[in-house]
């Protein structure tokens, strides 16, 4: 746990230094309020800041007031320290942003239980964020590949359908099917299809740019969103893509695999009437076409809506 001393008196700064080495604790020392923020907006975030209420520069409570106030990935767990005893007083603190407080003079027993005591609320509170972090990932994604699950990739391409009208650019959808993928089931067992369909996934991610989009839609195919891709540039992406799947065998339980994918490409220019439902038909006729001549090839639709440049 990374920790704050924020303290203008030479002596406490020099007692609660010596306690937290003591302790064990990776600890950084300010002696007024702006070098205090310094520290709190540096490379070095602090899990606890003991931050004494009266400093120099920026008061304790003025500090909370401004942690609280920033977008922050770790919540920095706060302690005042104080002299000061009226209940409005501490009321105030506390509504400033303050986790606890400390009374001056202290007991050093009693500074270690509170730390240890925010110690354990920080820890409870990232396995809450990681807890819920696990759900949103889970219903967002596919558990056997790790890619968007079909609403969640439908949603992705909504969102750039109308992106790309805004911008007045092409979005392209690949729709992909693993060819005979039964036969890997039915032959090597479904273990065997599990670790094909997860390295198919990883390929796929490293096929594509960082603002494609990639999804499971059911079974063994997969959607590809690819925002501001025209025809020519979607058949090269798709192309290259089905070779890299291709190129290496794939080691499954039992077995060593090449695996082929058979893909069907539509096009999306901007129309306001533009129809999801339709684009994912085309692409769909694309895919049948592409299986109805051999499989492990690419086909495309006619595009779908035609660019209308009126306001």
């Amino acid at each position: 746990m990374r920790i704050l001393v924020a303290e203008d008196s030479k002596f406490c700064r020099h007692l609660i230094s010596r306690c937290l080495k003591d302790w064990g604790f990776n600890f950084v020392v300010a002696n007024d309020g702006l070098s205090a923020w310094e520290v709190l907006e540096g490379a070095w975030v602090p899990t606890l800041a003991l931050l004494d209420w009266v400093l120099p520069g920026i008061s304790g409570v003025e500090l909370c007031q401004r942690i609280r106030a920033r977008v922050q990935n770790e919540y920095v767990y706060t302690i005042v320290l104080t002299a000061k005893s009226d209940r409005s007083d501490l009321l105030a603190a506390m509504e400033a942003g303050a986790d606890d407080f400390l009374s001056k003079p202290f007991d050093p027993a009693e500074l270690k239980a509170r730390i240890l005591a925010g110690r354990r609320i920080i820890l409870l509170q990232r396995e809450l964020i990681n807890a819920r972090e696990s759900l949103q990932f889970a219903a967002t994604h596919d558990f056997m590949t790790g890619l968007l699950n079909r609403v969640e990739i439908i949603s992705f391409l909504r969102r750039e359908i109308a992106r790309g009208r805004r911008e007045r650019r092409p979005v392209a959808l690949v729709l992909v099917d693993l060819d005979h993928f039964k036969r890997v089931n039915d032959t090597f067992g479904h273990s065997a299809g599990d670790a094909v369909l997860q390295e198919i996934a990883r390929r796929f991610r490293s096929g594509l740019r960082v603002y494609d989009g990639v999804g499971r839609y059911g079974g063994e195919e997969f959607l590809l969103i690819l925002p501001g891709c025209d025809l020519d540039a979607a058949m090269h992406r798709a192309n290259a893509i089905r070779r890299l799947i291709e190129q290496d065998a794939i080691v499954a339980p039992q077995a060593s695999l090449t695996a082929t994918v058979s893909m069907g490409v539509a096009i999306a220019n901007y129309s306001r009437d533009l129809s999801v439902e339709a684009l994912l038909e085309k692409a769909d006729e694309a895919l049948y076409q592409a299986k109805s001549n051999g499989r492990n090839r690419v086909e495309c639709c006619e595009m779908l809506a035609v660019f209308d440049p009126s306001p």
